[in-house]
């Protein structure tokens, strides 16, 4: 699951993003509110975080614009103790949720899951299946009838993506955008290495799941 974090405070972005890779996430970090804004708008992410205090572009007018340009990603927006009124416009102006700063990561990790959980890309907080493969967050593995392997973040995020997509083809350039970035010069052949990787491991386990190659296109899970 891929997430923006649009924060201008360095240290305290760069903790977020920290914070949230070790819980299995893909981040990307915006630290001003035009980056933040270009972002958003090309529809990659899963979920965005978004402070209201930025320099360029605040974190209303980045919300107001992404509604007017029917963009519904999930947002938590990160205010203030004191910021009454921006807490009530920016849920007024389609947030789905917000948190005070200062918090803790508990909240914030279980926020993210709430406001994620709008897309329905999750069985629990946890965990998501396909046909009795099981993809397990808290210990980064993927199960089949007791049997059980562990993943990379790389495998865990494609296998992450392939569920939540279930027989639908993914591209390759999809892929690399939603797990790299949009930005990223990731070429074919990486993802071609993880998915061998993930084929073994599937077949390791005896699963009755396969990730089929759509020649010249991308991968399905099936």
């Amino acid at each position: 699951m891929k997430l923006l974090v649009v924060e201008d405070e360095m240290q305290l972005a760069d903790a977020l993003s920290e914070i949230l890779k070790r819980n299995m996430y893909s981040v990307d970090v915006a630290y001003d509110g035009n980056e933040g804004l270009d972002n958003a708008l090309t529809g990659l992410y899963d979920g965005i975080i978004l402070d209201i205090m930025l320099p360029g572009m605040n974190g209303i007018d980045i919300l107001r614009t992404l509604r007017a340009a029917k963009v519904n990603t999930p947002v938590l927006l990160l205010t203030a103790r004191s910021e009454i009124e921006d807490k009530i416009n920016g849920l007024d102006c389609g947030a789905d949720d917000y948190l005070t700063k200062p918090f803790i990561t508990g909240e914030l990790l279980a926020r993210v899951r709430a406001m994620t959980r709008r897309k329905g890309e999750i069985v629990d907080d946890n965990s998501m299946g396909f046909n009795g493969l099981e993809l397990h967050k808290n210990t980064c593995s993927i199960s089949w009838k007791g049997n059980d392997v562990k993943l990379s973040l790389k495998e865990f995020q494609i296998m992450e993506l392939l569920m939540a997509n279930p027989k639908q083809i993914l591209p390759k350039e999809r892929i690399i955008e939603k797990i790299w970035g949009y930005e990223s010069d990731v070429e074919y052949n990486n993802i071609e290495v993880y998915i061998s990787f993930l084929r073994k491991k599937i077949s390791a386990i005896s699963a009755p799941v396969q990730i089929k190659t759509a020649r010249g296109i991308g991968y399905s899970l099936e």
